[in-house]
């Protein structure tokens, strides 16, 4: 007869364990003799080996009392269902595998690789990490509901980018985040912002590539996305104002 830790080290489990299987019902909790100690008899070691591996081929617990107590026939019925769900299991865990894999791949797995290439090509230019990481944001919310308008908005826009005049632009607008709301400087990038709206608006005898790509959009969406960008920075929020200044002087003429 063996106490329950000589009981625990034959079988290979811990004492916990085989007080665990106690309350769950799983190993029948023998007398205590009169010295007060529980005494393990041949069928306590053989039932324990038994739990321990079913437990270990990954049979739940609830169900190996069912699987001990079975017949043959069904016991393989048993066994079939549950190498059926630990497959589907396994099944899961390989997509989840290949999804985490796949966050290596950063914003290529969120965007169509034009986007996430032109946002790369601005890490390139020097543009932080901050407007980077609002960029993708912004176009992830775009590419989800204009999947076939969202590659002919990022042609242009890498377009723009290969103009160095465009990318002086961009690294300044950048760097204006962090600019007081009252900093001069702000005056004169609306004015270049202004008169580069008008000169593309001239040379296509339309609306720049950046006012179609918000005529597209709702005016809930176009709200979004200023909140997202424009929230950041009390000095872009001056800088908007500016350009809508300049814009509304030129179509009274003035």
């Amino acid at each position: 007869m063996l106490t329950i830790k000589r009981l625990a080290e034959y079988v290979g489990v811990t004492v916990r364990a085989v007080r665990h299987y106690h309350q769950t019902g799983l190993l029948p909790e023998p007398e205590r003799d009169h010295s007060g100690y529980r005494r393990y008899d041949a069928r306590a070691v053989i039932d324990l080996i038994r739990i321990k591996t079913l437990a270990e081929a990954g049979v739940p617990l609830a169900r190996i009392s069912e699987i001990m107590s079975a017949d043959p026939e069904h016991f393989a019925r048993a066994v079939a269902d549950i190498d059926q769900a630990l497959a589907r299991e396994i099944r899961e865990l390989r997509q989840r595998r290949r999804r985490v894999a796949e966050l290596t791949a950063g914003e290529r797995l969120f965007l169509p690789a034009d986007i996430a290439q032109y946002l790369e090509d601005l890490r390139a230019l020097g543009i932080s990490d901050r407007q980077v990481m609002l960029e993708r944001d912004g176009w992830i919310i775009l590419a989800a509901n204009y999947p076939g308008k969202a590659s002919q908005w990022i042609a242009q826009k890498r377009a723009d980018l290969a103009d160095p005049e465009f990318r002086r632009f961009y690294l300044s607008y950048d760097q204006a985040h962090d600019w007081d709301p009252g900093d001069p400087r702000l005056e004169e990038l609306a004015a270049a912002m202004v008169e580069r709206l008008a000169r593309d608006a001239q040379a296509a005898g339309a609306a720049s590539a950046a006012s179609t790509e918000l005529e597209e959009l709702s005016d809930d969406e176009q709200a979004l996305l200023s909140a997202h960008v424009n929230g950041y920075s009390p000095a872009w929020l001056r800088l908007n104002e500016l350009v809508a200044k300049r814009v509304r002087a030129m179509a009274a003429g003035g």
